[in-house]
């Protein structure tokens, strides 16, 4: 194991032979300390979350530990106070899950841990069987409906990110039901602010991109897997071209794992579609909040239920008018006829996998007036702000733990 803390870093795939450990910090004694286990902390809604939850802990006294296989949000980390740790949480290998179990109950022991809380399938099991031979209470939570997780669905505490994914999980978990508790994500909304984007940092992405200042750039978020539906884009992309539409591109910017063949069989829909003139892979951007600011749209075409997607709430708080399919952020955040009036809407959905929906809505939304559009972001920017720019939701993670973290009798 390694160890990487604000004082010492250490190799990736060391024993803890090869690395010295860097020293406990001094905890108080009525202070929490959390062991965050999650693949990665590179990008993704699992990823994020790890960074802040540990934000939560550090900013009110109390320790994360933070285990995953590292990644590039590791200075965030840093920043927050965590401790991190590398491990391939990743790996779902039956000798490699039960190997992290044993280094992962070492852990808990060493840094005297409260409470574990994994944040993805692969670490789950590992860190379920370290909670149990250590004793300590065991939290899941879950950003989206895989169709079999049923490790996540064993936490003392089952986290949901939105009522949607709480009752898909009552729904294949009934035994779980009682466990269940919602808490949404959190938006930085100091970070997150238009007026704070200026012109040439939306230029600069845009560069980036090679997108030139006609061309509407529609961004379409999630990393590069099978579930969060590019391939629906693509052929989305081909009807729109069809149909003689022109100035516009869109722009994939999640990240590639590189774990599937899924990546190279996009590609291949791309030549075969011709669509590869208005399709740009760039992967995750520098300055997210400017590359919100310089999409026309931003869409979420998720085939697999997700949870209250952290980039469709980013996005609205931007005040960018947001498509999502029906699969995907759900009715939490947007707000779409004929559910309500156009007076009312934050964005558009369409039906998960239907190329020919996500096409319609894409040409409605692009003819509109821009003052129409403008609206729909602003009202998009006011719903976030009002549901999601308290701390309750930190507020509501904190009492859970110390609920948790309680003697028991």
């Amino acid at each position: 194991m390694a160890i990487i803390s604000t004082a010492a870093h250490c190799a990736d795939d060391m024993s803890s032979a090869d690395c010295p450990e860097a020293p406990i910090e001094p905890v108080a004694a009525h202070a929490l300390v959390v062991l965050i286990a999650v693949p990665t902390v590179e990008a993704g809604a699992a990823d994020e979350g790890a960074v802040e939850l540990a934000r939560i802990l550090c900013a009110n006294g109390h320790h994360a530990v933070v285990v995953s296989n590292g990644g590039r949000l590791e200075p965030s980390l840093a920043a927050s106070g965590a401790e991190t740790m590398r491990l391939d949480m990743a790996s779902r290998s039956p000798l490699a899950i039960l190997h992290n179990a044993f280094v992962l109950k070492r852990v808990i022991a060493q840094r005297r841990c409260t409470i574990v809380h994994a944040l993805a399938r692969a670490p789950a099991w590992s860190a379920l069987i370290a909670a149990r031979m250590a004793g300590v209470p065991f939290v899941t939570t879950w950003y989206n409906g895989f169709r079999e997780q049923n490790v996540m669905a064993r936490g003392e505490r089952v986290i949901a990110v939105s009522d949607q994914i709480a009752d898909a999980i009552a729904a294949r978990y009934r035994s779980a039901s009682g466990r269940i508790v919602v808490v949404p994500s959190r938006i930085d909304f100091a970070a997150f602010d238009p007026a704070l984007v200026t012109p040439q940092r939306i230029a600069a992405v845009r560069s980036g991109w090679d997108i030139g200042s006609e061309t509407r750039a529609i961004v379409v978020t999630g990393r590069i897997l099978r579930r969060k539906g590019h391939h629906v884009v693509v052929r989305a992309a081909r009807r729109l071209k069809e149909l003689g539409l022109r100035d516009f591109t869109f722009v994939f910017v999640g990240e590639d794992p590189g774990r599937s063949s899924y990546a190279g069989e996009l590609w291949d829909l791309v030549v075969a579609t011709q669509t590869s003139d208005v399709i740009r892979t760039v992967g995750p951007p520098d300055d997210l909040p400017a590359a919100y600011s310089a999409a026309t749209a931003i869409i979420s075409p998720a085939i697999q239920l997700e949870g209250l997607e952290r980039s469709m709430l980013e996005a609205m708080a931007m005040a960018r008018p947001v498509i999502t399919s029906d699969l995907a952020a759900g009715s939490d955040a947007v707000l779409a006829p004929p559910g309500v009036a156009k007076d009312r809407m934050t964005g558009l959905t369409f039906r998960s996998g239907d190329d020919r929906e996500l096409a319609a809505a894409l040409i409605r939304l692009l003819s509109a007036p821009e003052s129409d559009r403008l609206a729909v972001g602003r009202r998009g920017r006011e719903r976030v702000v009002a549901q999601f720019a308290t701390d309750e939701g930190a507020t509501q993670m904190l009492a859970l733990y110390g609920e948790l973290a309680r003697p028991r009798a």
